[in-house]
């Protein structure tokens, strides 16, 4: 599956957006809790540790690319 960058980077800059200060400020590690109830769902593995990268569960994975299609892929 290939995706559209451009709908990528909109949504990126989007969350940036909601979670700013009025005046644009906003914490690029900050994660908006997200984290956090990912992993209460079940959907990603423990991320509090030590480790830079998240694990997400093979429901997590499968439920995430469903998601990426609907909303990033290539409309040809």
């Amino acid at each position: 599956m290939e995706y559209d960058i451009a709908l990528i980077d909109e949504a990126v800059l989007a969350l940036l957006a909601a979670f700013s200060t009025d005046s644009g400020n906003t914490w690029k590690g900050y994660d908006f809790g997200v984290t956090t109830r990912l992993h209460e769902q079940g959907l990603i593995e423990d991320p509090v540790n030590k480790n830079k990268s998240l694990w997400l569960t093979p429901e997590g994975l499968e439920r995430g690319r469903q998601i990426a299609e609907r909303l990033f892929a290539q409309k040809n």
